[in-house]
C-alpha cells in the first residue's frame, strides 16, 4: 500500500505519537523512520513529570527514574533537589522504539525509508513522496517530525536562522565503577547554558547545551572534559569540582574515557522572541510537530514534552475535520509559554546583583525552601516561565 491519508516523516516522539493517535482515530498512517538502524537520537534523554503525568504510558518504556537532583552554579555551590514529581532519563534508542511500535500496534504503516524531499511533488490534492531508494508514496497531508534540521520545514515554514537555534553536544559513558551515579545539572561559568549528566540503565549521558550563536567547540569541549572528570574523581564527595581538576591525579580517568566514551552532537530549536510573531507550522495540506516546528524550551532545551503535545493537538484537529485550527491551539496551549521563555533566556543566564542569574538563583534556594521548592517544581516542568519570577520573588518574601 503507498497511498495514504496522512505521510509522517520522522519516527521520533512526535511523529511515533502522531502516528500512533491517528491510526486509532481510523486515519491510514505511513510513518517513515529514516534513521540508519540502531542510531539513537544526540539527545539527554530526559522526559519531565509533566509530560510523564500527562501520559502515563511512558513510565512503560525502560528508563530510569530520577527523584533526586544535583544543581550546581556556575561557581559550583551545589544544591541537592529531591524532587515532588520525578522525572524519567531514556536511552533515546529505547524511547523511539518505544513509540514506533505503539504506532505500528495501533496500525500506522511504519517504514525504514529516507524521505528525498528534492524527488517529492506537490500536486493539487496530493503529495508525492520518493524514497533514496526510489521507493513511491502518496498522501493528502504531509507532516513533517524530521528534527529541528527538517527539510519539511525549510521548504514550507523557511529555514531557521542561528540565532533560533541552539547546539547539544556530549559523550555516552560508563557508569562509574562504584555505582554511584548522580544526576546533574551544572550551569556553565562564562558561558550560556549548562552541562549535565544523565545516568542511563547502562550509560551515563553527559552534554552540554548553549546557544549556537555562541557556540566555540575547542573552549566548551574542554570544559565538557572537566565536567565528566570531576564526575567521575569525587564520586559521592559533596565537594565535587567541575571546572578546576587538570591536575596529574586526573589524567588517568581521562585516559579511561578517551577510550571508552561515545561522541555525539545534534542542533535543536531555540527560537528567538520575535520568530514566534511569525512563523507558521500549518497549512491546507501539511504541517511540522515537535523540533521541526521549533517546539523546544529555548532554555534548557527540552522538547519531548512539547513533541508530545503537539502531536497530540494536532491528531486532534485532524480527527475532527479542523486541520487549520492547529496553528490556533498550539499558540493558545504552549505557545506564549515557550515565547516567555525566549524572552528570558538571556536574562537566565545574565547577571543579577553582580553574579550570574544562575549563580544568585541557587544561593537563594540554598537558604530559602520556597524558592527551593519552585526550582523544583521547575525541573519538573510543572512551573512555566510565564510566572517564574512573580513565583520566586513570592517564595522569597516568604519566613523561612
Amino acid at each position: 500500500m503507498t497511498n495514504f491519508d496522512l505521510l509522517i516523516i520522522g519516527a521520533g516522539p512526535a511523529g511515533s505519537f502522531a502516528a500512533e493517535l491517528l491510526a486509532q482515530g481510523g486515519a491510514n498512517v505511513a510513518l517513515f523512520d529514516g534513521r540508519p538502524p540502531g542510531e539513537p537520537k544526540a539527545c539527554g534523554g530526559g522526559v519531565t513529570g509533566k509530560a510523564l503525568k500527562t501520559w502515563p504510558h511512558l513510565l512503560n518504556a525502560v528508563g530510569r527514574t530520577i527523584n533526586e537532583l544535583d544543581l550546581y552554579s556556575p561557581s559550583g555551590k551545589k544544591l541537592h533537589l529531591e524532587l515532588d514529581e520525578p522525572f524519567a532519563i531514556y536511552s533515546r534508542l529505547a524511547f523511539d522504539s518505544y513509540l514506533r511500535e505503539r504506532a505500528r500496534d495501533a496500525g500506522a504503516k511504519v517504514f525504514n525509508e529516507k524521505i528525498s524531499m528534492r524527488k517529492s511533488k506537490r500536486a493539487a490534492a496530493a503529495w508525492t513522496l520518493k524514497s533514496e531508494s526510489n521507493a513511491e508514496f502518496t498522501g493528502r497531508i504531509l507532516v513533517g517530525a524530521d528534527g529541528a534540521n527538517s527539510g519539511i520545514g525549510k521548504n514550507l515554514a523557511g529555514p531557521l536562522s542561528a540565532s533560533d537555534m541552539e547546539v547539544a553536544f556530549g559523550y555516552r559513558a560508563p557508569l562509574p565503577a562504584d555505582g554511584e551515579a548522580p544526576t546533574v545539572v551544572a550551569f556553565l561559568p562564562r558561558w550560556i547554558g549548562y552541562a549535565w549528566a544523565f545516568p542511563r540503565p547502562d550509560h551515563i549521558s553527559f552534554g552540554i547545551a548553549t546557544t549556537q550563536d555562541a557556540f566555540q567547540h575547542q573552549p566548551l569541549d574542554d570544559l565538557l572534559w572537566q565536567f565528566m572528570i570531576g564526575y567521575y574523581s569525587e564520586s559521592g564527595d559533596t565537594k565535587r569540582k567541575f571546572w578546576a581538576n587538570n591536575s596529574d591525579q586526573t589524567q588517568g580517568i581521562r585516559q579511561h574515557l578517551e577510550q571508552t566514551a561515545e561522541r555525539y552532537a545534534a542542533r535543536i530549536p531555540g527560537l528567538a522572541d520575535k520568530t514566534w510573531e511569525t512563523r507558521r507550522v500549518c497549512g491546507e495540506d501539511w504541517a511540522l510537530l515537535g523540533d521541526a516546528a521549533g517546539f523546544a524550551d529555548p532554555v534548557t532545551g527540552e522538547g519531548i514534552y512539547y513533541a508530545l503535545r503537539s502531536a497530540q493537538i494536532f491528531a486532534e484537529c485532524y480527527l475532527s475535520g479542523s486541520l487549520t485550527d492547529y496553528e490556533t491551539r498550539w499558540r493558545t496551549d504552549f505557545g506564549a509559554e515557550l515565547r516567555r521563555a525566549s524572552q528570558m533566556r538571556r536574562r537566565f543566564y545574565g547577571n543579577f546583583w553582580g553574579a550570574p542569574f544562575t549563580e544568585r538563583m541557587i544561593e537563594f534556594a540554598r537558604g530559602h525552601k520556597g524558592v527551593k521548592r519552585v526550582l523544583g517544581e521547575l525541573v519538573a516542568g510543572e512551573q512555566g516561565y510565564v510566572d517564574l519570577k512573580k513565583k520566586l520573588v513570592k517564595s522569597a518574601l516568604r519566613p523561612v
